[in-house]
C-alpha cells in the first residue's frame, strides 16, 4: 500500500506557516499585471482554446529538457516540518552544471535536521521525489523522446511516471492511482459543471504579453462536493506571441480514509535567448497516509545563469 500512495507526496499543502522562517508562495500570478482594459473577444479566443492547448502543450515539458543543453547555476531548499509546522529539517544545495560533463558540481551543499537515513536515503518520500523529478533534469538522463522525462527504475517507477504526468499534462487522468485517478480530468464533460473557466489578458515580467487561464471551483457547490474536487485550482500562463505556457500553478487537496493531502505548487518559465527554460519551482505541502509519518516540507528552486559551452 505504502508504494501505491508513494506519488501522492507532491499532492500536498501546508495548513498554517511557522513564522520564523520565510515560506514560499506559490503563486505564478504575482508575476502577472493585468490589463485594464481586456479585449480579446476579438481574437476568437475561447475557453475551448485554452482547454486544447493545455491538453496538447508539449513546449512546457520541452522546456525541461532542454536544460541538458546549457551550463547554469542552480540553487535549491527543501524544509521539512513536524506538526506544530517548526522547521525539523534543512537541505540547501548551490549546484552547478557545466555541457561538457554530465554531472553536477556542488558549490555549496549544507543539511541540518532529520532529513536522512542511516543509510544516506531521504526520511520523506516528498524530498526523493522531487529529486527526481527535478534534479534529474540537470542531468543527461532527460533524453529527447516524445514521451518522459528519464526512465525511471526501481520498485516505485511506475508512481514517478504518475507523478510526472501530474505535473506536466495536468487534465489527464492518472491510471493506477486508488481512488482520485480519474479526478484529474477537469476539462471533461461530467467534469465542467463543477468548474468556472475563464482567460484575461496581462503581462507577464513587465514586458511579455500574455493570457492567463484560471480554472477554479465553482464558489456556489455544497461543501461536500466541494471535498469530493481533487484539483481545487489550475492556472496557466500562456505567451501570446506563440501561445506557449510561461507558467503553471496548481493547487490540490484531497482527503478521505485512506489519506489526506494539500499542496500548492508553481513553476516558472523565462526566456533566455531565444529559448524558454525553467526559472523558477516553489512547492509547500503535506500529507498523510495510515501507518506513516505526516509529512510536510515546502521546496524553492531557482535557476539562473544559462549559457552555452563550458
Amino acid at each position: 500500500m505504502k508504494y501505491r500512495l508513494l506519488v501522492l507526496l507532491l499532492l500536498c499543502g501546508l495548513k498554517g506557516y511557522n513564522q520564523e522562517i520565510q515560506r514560499f508562495t506559490a503563486d505564478t500570478i504575482k508575476t502577472i499585471q493585468l490589463d485594464s482594459a481586456v479585449n480579446i473577444t476579438a481574437e476568437r479566443l475561447s475557453v475551448e482554446t485554452f482547454i486544447r492547448a493545455v491538453t496538447t502543450d508539449t513546449s512546457f515539458y520541452q522546456a525541461f529538457r532542454n536544460m541538458k543543453k546549457y551550463a547554469f547555476t542552480a540553487e535549491n531548499s527543501i524544509y521539512t516540518y513536524d506538526k506544530k509546522n517548526k522547521v525539523t529539517g534543512r537541505l540547501y544545495r548551490k549546484v552547478k552544471r557545466q555541457t561538457s560533463a554530465p554531472w553536477l558540481q556542488y558549490v555549496v551543499k549544507q543539511d541540518t535536521g532529520h532529513l536522512f537515513k542511516k543509510n544516506g536515503k531521504y526520511e520523506l518520500y516528498t524530498a526523493e521525489m522531487f529529486d527526481y523529478i527535478f534534479m534529474n533534469a540537470y542531468q543527461s538522463a532527460y533524453t529527447d523522446g516524445p514521451s518522459a522525462v528519464g526512465k525511471a527504475s526501481g520498485a516505485n517507477a511506475g508512481y514517478k511516471e504518475k507523478l510526472k504526468t501530474l505535473i506536466f499534462s495536468p487534465g489527464r487522468p492518472v491510471k493506477g492511482l486508488p481512488f482520485i485517478g480519474d479526478k484529474t480530468e477537469i476539462f471533461t464533460a461530467n467534469m465542467r459543471q463543477y468548474y468556472d473557466y475563464a482567460f484575461s489578458s496581462g503581462t507577464y515580467l513587465d514586458s511579455i504579453p500574455v493570457y492567463r487561464f484560471k480554472v477554479t471551483v465553482k464558489p456556489d457547490l455544497s461543501r461536500w462536493t466541494k471535498g469530493s474536487l481533487m484539483i481545487k485550482e489550475l492556472t496557466t500562463i500562456f505567451d501570446k506571441r506563440n501561445f506557449e505556457i510561461l507558467g503553471r500553478y496548481v493547487d490540490m487537496k484531497y482527503s478521505n480514509m485512506l489519506f489526506d493531502f494539500d499542496v500548492q505548487m508553481n513553476i516558472e518559465m523565462r526566456y533566455f535567448g531565444e529559448e524558454k527554460l525553467p526559472a523558477k519551482i516553489s512547492y509547500q505541502g503535506n500529507w498523510n497516509v495510515p501507518l506513516k509519518k505526516q509529512e510536510r516540507a515546502s521546496v524553492l528552486v531557482l535557476q539562473s545563469g544559462y549559457h552555452q559551452g563550458r
